[in-house]
């Protein structure tokens, strides 16, 4: 069978689906990551342990460039090597397809992502600016302090879109790929570049590698979800399809990332709002240009909610892609 997981009894696409169900409606089992680590926070504090070992100041930028380098190899070796252990195991036993679709089902980030961006709208709405600040400051990097309202129901919809390619359209596109292999991979991959891919003075070139590879994972799967966003679109109240469009195709390229434009310049034309633009990180300002800046850019709760929809809308998008996948592999 094409596209078979490892575990045996399931093609990929089929546990894959299964995989994006439940995240959707149950999402992470917080009480059992209570007592052991969620799959994410050990690669977290693998990361961190090596960049407090290896990256220190005293050291040229050349060994530290080394150094990073040889920490992205060593990662995603032992991702890749901790995927194929955890398939082989379950590929040993009858049912061991449910370790493979738990995993799975970890390793996507469709609930978790709309939880943490609906946490915003109802903090600015129930506890104003601050409380804004302080729920926004769980999912994006700039200095939340430096936010007023706009720029936090921004920053909000901003990381939806971008995470939206990170943590839903890459993971699905590698375990359809590489299998759970490319799966964990893509996970230590991203959670490197959330950690040490910053363009600071720590982590210019200690991060430099990790970086690059990220921009090289997430090439296409952005561009899917930017595609997805557009295609969502036409099946949102108010949304604008062609819109979308035009502005992903315009503005995609004008952001810093190579990557996280698409997904985000689509949702700017979706929503006719304007995304992006100049922030802080670190203290450091950043002028960055504006994403559909013909739109206006004083936003707030009620446009994050509309980007919440957009973005479910989008997630169902990307499960009816899988199931025709599953469909054509699976038809005789």
């Amino acid at each position: 069978m094409l596209l078979e997981s490892a575990a045996g009894a399931l093609s990929l696409p089929v546990l894959l689906l299964l995989a994006l169900l439940l995240d959707a409606a149950f999402g992470d089992p917080h009480l059992v990551f209570r007592f052991v680590p969620h799959p994410v926070a050990l690669l977290g504090g693998l990361t961190g342990w090596f960049d407090r070992r290896l990256n220190r100041a005293q050291r040229s930028v050349a060994s530290r460039t080394l150094r990073g380098l040889v920490v992205v190899v060593l990662m995603v070796l032992l991702a890749a090597a901790a995927g194929w252990l955890i398939a082989d195991l379950a590929g040993r036993w009858r049912y061991g397809w449910v370790i493979e679709l738990a995993v799975v089902t970890l390793l996507i980030a469709q609930r978790s992502l709309f939880d943490h961006v609906r946490a915003v709208a109802r903090a600015l709405e129930r506890d104003g600016l601050e409380g804004g600040r302080a729920a926004v400051a769980h999912i994006v990097g700039r200095d939340p302090a430096r936010l007023d309202g706009h720029g936090v129901a921004r920053a909000a919809i901003e990381s939806l879109a971008e995470n939206f390619a990170d943590g839903v359209t890459a993971p699905v596109f590698w375990y359809l790929l590489l299998g759970l292999p490319g799966l964990v991979a893509c996970k230590a991959i991203n959670t490197m570049d959330s950690m040490i891919g910053h363009r600071t003075p720590e982590h210019a070139a200690f991060g430099r590698a990790a970086a690059r590879l990220d921009d090289a994972m997430n090439f296409l799967p952005a561009r899917i979800a930017g595609v997805m966003i557009v295609a969502a679109a036409l099946f949102a109240p108010s949304g604008r399809p062609w819109q979308a469009f035009r502005i992903m195709a315009r503005d995609g390229r004008r952001h810093r990332s190579p990557n996280a434009g698409w997904p985000e310049a689509a949702m700017a034309g979706a929503l006719s709002v304007a995304l992006s633009g100049p922030r802080s990180y670190d203290g450091a300002a950043s002028d960055e240009p504006w994403l559909g800046e013909e739109f206006p850019a004083r936003i707030g709760p009620v446009e994050i909610r509309r980007a919440l929809y957009l973005f479910a809308v989008a997630c169902f998008v990307n499960f009816v892609v899988v199931a025709g996948i599953a469909w054509f592999f699976l038809a005789p």
